[in-house]
């Protein structure tokens, strides 16, 4: 009876595994002085395109996306469900490794001053694609996909 409980426990962990979109400069920061470090719409454009259905973000992100376009909740992280994308500017990540299935990094090929930067580490991880595009604020913007 234990190992059946066991077994239905990560069935349940595994069905909320999300998948999590974050803009990083090349040392990995996120954020200077709690602002974004840049944005550019290509990347918001693609963000949605990728995620294709539900979308999360804080409402610190919302104003990027249009009130149609994403679902807005401050506990995203915790309240996303299988296979939902989130969109992460804010936030730890590291509370909620175990809960993500993949990692899309928007890298955007400059460094920045940042004092926020990835809190997990992402060499475990498994680079399964690697894309560059023209954005419009940034000649080059480089899309990673990692996944565990």
């Amino acid at each position: 009876m234990r190992e059946k409980a066991s077994l239905e426990d990560a069935f349940c962990i595994e069905e909320k595994r999300m998948h999590v979109m974050i803009c990083l400069d090349e040392q990995n920061g996120m954020l200077f002085n709690g602002r974004r470090q840049s944005r550019d719409r290509a990347v918001i454009e693609d963000a949605v395109k990728t995620a294709g259905g539900r979308l999360w973000t804080t409402e610190y992100s919302q104003a990027l996306f249009g009130l149609d376009s994403a679902v807005t909740d401050e506990r995203m992280l915790e309240r996303a469900g299988e296979n939902d994308y989130c969109f992460v500017e804010n936030q730890a990540l590291q509370p909620y490794e175990d809960r993500i299935s993949s990692v899309t990094v928007y890298r955007w090929n400059r460094r920045y001053p940042s004092d926020q930067k990835l809190d997990i580490s992402l060499q475990d991880w498994v680079l399964e694609s690697q894309t560059e595009f023209s954005g419009f604020s940034h000649e080059r913007i480089t899309k990673e996909v990692y996944r565990k």
